[in-house]
């Protein structure tokens, strides 16, 4: 029997619902998702407002430290916009820029602005505008702590310039391909030049914080409650969209509960709209009783491991290749998740263009992982596990707590390499301690990260133009060093399909990366009376053109 099927689990979690919101002011906000009557169930109405539950805003409000985590960027959709946006499929359209052009093998390019756009407090969002916010994504201000965005092209970045208010030209030293792409990145929110030239201790309040969004924020205190109200001005959404003019709703106010069972059981029992990330295990419950749940899936790199090459033990090659045979994925995929998740082919999502197939590199074969680790002088012991040189085969896994359900999974990939010799401890962190996990440089670091273009990887792969460094490799491998530069630097996108497959594979080859699913990593319970809910490229839902059924 499913859990919300029982009938004792949901009394005690209903009441304890109601008792999370009871405490707050927000009672009549969770009590009425309310709108204008006589309208059909399908035809769109203004007016209403929705409570959002989601676990909490631990990573604070200055965007360039934070790198828009997947719990703030809810709120940051509402109140910002973006030059480009981007569908599932990585299509892009038009926002804030209505047209661009591409020239001299992609290493120039020219910005049209839509007129008549203006940020929250009244002043343009004009070319001007624009160039303060290219400026700090490409370079960031290390005087003022402020750090650039990860994945934008910053390395061969030349110049942003206005030509007049509406035309912006932007100049690269070598071929950028993911520049326009790299637009509609969450990390890029359009930021009033205000809020941009604000100190870092300041651009964390949230009332600092000016964009051009749909929404604006009317009230808020840190840790529990998040009002936002719809601008009435507000005309330009993107056309992919299907809608203009305002916001549907009126407001949306996001409340912080913890706890899982409770968003869930709050949202089943009518006292909110929509709760984020629920357990997988439950959505066809959840759907069976009428509600809706979003399973967005994401442009960028898989559910899995990023592999630290000079941490022990996987340090030893054969071990990297022993953990990528050893675990059993369609058994994750069976008991921790539903029909929504599909298998990894490669360590990028499947719905990137440019993803192969790949699976062969880390397909499950336990027979294969103990031969490698066999071959390698990894003894088995006693006590069922391998050691060498006196040091016995382990490491500790942190599941990300970005993707609540990497609990279950990492707990049952322990068991799978328990049976290859191979010693797993768990690590359970919230948000605010995982960024100290990956300070830590451990041996397998699990990750959740978006991007929109694929020429974007190459930032993470070595420490190239100061790339991330994911693999602990520095420059010291060739190969992967020629291959990131070629796929960042290529000025045609059918030769940069070749590298991205000969990077895949040999990223692979290597076992750099260890891939699990497809990863699902916002997940949206909403009220059958909330309708016309969207999600972007990076998952995320956006409530422009949401509106409440009667």
């Amino acid at each position: 029997m499913s859990t919300f099927n029982n009938p004792e689990f949901r009394r005690r979690a209903f009441l304890a619902g109601l008792g999370a919101l009871s405490t707050s002011a927000l009672v009549t906000a969770c009590g009425g998702t309310s709108a204008s009557t006589g309208a059909s169930s399908t035809t769109p109405v203004d007016g209403g407002n929705i409570t959002f539950l989601i676990q909490g805003y631990d990573t604070g409000w200055v965007s360039s430290k934070t790198s828009i985590s997947s719990y703030e960027g809810n709120l940051w959709g509402q109140i910002t916009d973006k030059l480009v946006y981007v569908n599932e499929k990585g299509e892009l359209s038009p926002w804030v820029a209505e047209s661009w052009e591409e020239l001299n093998g992609a290493k120039d390019f020219v910005i049209h602005l839509k007129k008549g756009v203006t940020f929250s407090d009244g002043t343009p969002l004009d070319a001007a505008a624009v160039v303060a916010n290219l400026n700090a994504w490409a370079k960031g201000d290390s005087t003022r702590g402020v750090s650039k965005v990860g994945l934008f092209p910053s390395s061969n970045f030349v110049s942003a310039e206005a030509t007049d208010a509406g035309t912006v030209k932007v100049a690269f030293s070598s071929p950028a391909l993911g520049f326009i792409a790299t637009l509609a990145y969450h990390g890029c929110i359009l930021l009033s030049p205000k809020t941009l030239a604000l100190p870092v201790e300041a651009q964390a309040d949230l009332s600092q914080e000016i964009g051009s969004g749909p929404f604006v924020v009317k009230s808020w205190k840190q840790g529990d409650t998040y009002v936002l109200e719809k601008r009435k001005d507000y005309n330009w959404g993107p056309a992919a969209l299907g809608h203009t003019g305002p916001a549907r709703l009126d407001t949306i106010t996001y409340k912080v509960i913890k706890d899982t069972s409770v968003r869930t059981s709050t949202v089943v029992s009518g006292q909110a709209d929509v709760a984020f990330n629920v357990e997988p295990q439950e959505i066809e419950s959840l759907k069976a009783q009428g509600f809706t749940v979003g399973t967005p899936r994401y442009l960028g790199f898989v559910d899995g491991f990023q592999v630290n090459t000079q941490a022990f033990p996987t340090n030893d090659p054969a071990v990297r290749k022993a953990i990528q045979h050893g675990i059993d994925r369609e058994e994750i995929l069976k008991t921790v998740y539903t029909s929504d998740w599909n298998a990894a082919t490669t360590f990028i999502q499947g719905n990137v263009p440019e993803a192969g197939e790949f699976s062969d590199s880390f397909k499950f074969d336990a027979d294969k992982a103990n031969k490698i680790l066999d071959d390698a002088r990894w003894a088995s012991g006693s006590d069922g596990y391998r050691s060498k040189d006196g040091k016995t085969l382990e490491f500790t896994l942190t599941p990300n707590p970005y993707v609540p359900s990497t609990k279950a999974e990492d707990e049952l990939i322990a068991q799978q390499l328990k049976k290859v010799g191979i010693k797993v401890n768990l690590k359970v962190v919230d948000v605010a301690g995982y960024a100290a996990v990956q300070a830590s440089k451990p041996p397998l670091f699990q990750t959740s990260r978006s991007f929109v273009d694929v020429g974007t990887v190459a930032g993470v792969l070595t420490s190239q133009n100061k790339g991330e460094d994911w693999f602990g490799l520095g420059t010291s491998d060739q190969r992967l060093n020629d291959l990131s530069t070629a796929i960042a630097t290529a000025s045609d996108r059918a030769s940069r399909e070749k590298v991205a497959d000969e990077l895949q594979q040999y990223v692979l080859d290597q076992g750099y990366f260890i891939p699990l699913n497809q990863l699902v990593q916002r997940l949206y319970l909403i009220s059958p009376k909330i309708k016309d809910v969207q999600y972007n490229g990076l998952a995320y839902a956006n409530f422009y053109t949401a509106w409440i059924s009667q």
